[in-house]
């Protein structure tokens, strides 16, 4: 896991010595919580995510406009958007977020590879609702702080914390923060392999306090239905919608997925 970690650190510090998050403007708008939206959704709460590529898929979509496929989702039910901005490595653009901010009021989660202040300070000028941080990013000793500090840091901006965990410990480590929202990654970054039993390995074992978000591998109702069962309060799904012919349908069919 380390050298891929280390890959993510060092993408993350090129953008950041490229300039990619010096913003020179502020989107003023009042925080549009995820959590606030996973308990109110009447539905089953999917969080949708703009990528166009990933590392271990390479080219999930061929580019096409990041705001209308945003207001599509939105439309067919999503309660919230996470959007790569990620130049490196992911393919995602600040600029992404920023469109899908001015078009729409509904939470936006900046996914990003977290290792800096800078990043942060960004988040919040262009309109972000919640940040991303690697769990295992930390633990590695990659990331320019610590866990609870990066938490103050965005509550200070007024932005909720998504924080991602893959094993037992990182879970329990993560429940005793501030985080907001926790989310199990069913991807191993040693392997780059998925497992979707994963979050229910991980909810039987451990003492859930905080909203749990399933992340990878999701892409069928009925692995939405198995995910709930075990305990999974909402649910990230990326590449199995950005891949679809239909995004609208694709979206429909996860959100009333009983």
């Amino acid at each position: 896991m380390a050298e891929f970690l280390k890959k993510l650190a060092e993408s993350a510090k090129k953008a950041i010595d490229d300039g990619t998050y010096d913003i020179e403007f502020t989107i003023y708008h009042p925080t549009v919580r995820i959590t606030d939206a996973i308990r109110n959704c009447r539905h089953i709460p999917i969080i949708t995510e703009i990528k166009f590529a990933s590392p271990s898929m390479g080219t999930i979509r061929q580019y096409s406009d990041p705001t209308r496929i945003a207001r599509e989702m939105i439309d067919s039910g999503a309660i919230a958007l996470s959007i790569l901005t990620q130049p490196n490595m992911f393919n995602g653009s600040i600029d992404y977020l920023v469109n899908a901010r001015l078009a729409l009021d509904v939470p936006l989660l900046m996914k990003d590879i977290m290792i800096s202040d800078v990043q942060i300070n960004a988040a919040r000028k262009i309109g972000a609702d919640c940040i991303l941080l690697i769990a295992s990013l930390f633990n590695a000793n990659l990331c320019e702080g610590s866990i609870e500090g990066f938490i103050d840091k965005a509550h200070k901006s007024d932005l909720e914390v998504l924080l991602e965990v893959h094993t037992e410990d990182e879970f329990r480590q993560a429940m005793s923060t501030d985080a907001d929202l926790i989310g199990i990654n069913n991807r191993n970054l040693d392997t780059m392999k998925i497992d979707i039993k994963t979050t229910e390995y991980i909810l039987k074992k451990c003492e859930k306090t905080k909203p749990v978000i399933s992340e990878s591998g999701i892409s069928k109702a009925e692995e939405i239905k198995y995910l709930k069962s075990v305990g999974a309060d909402a649910f990230l799904v990326g590449t199995g919608i950005m891949q679809s012919n239909n995004i609208k349908d694709k979206v429909k069919e996860l959100v009333i997925a009983i």
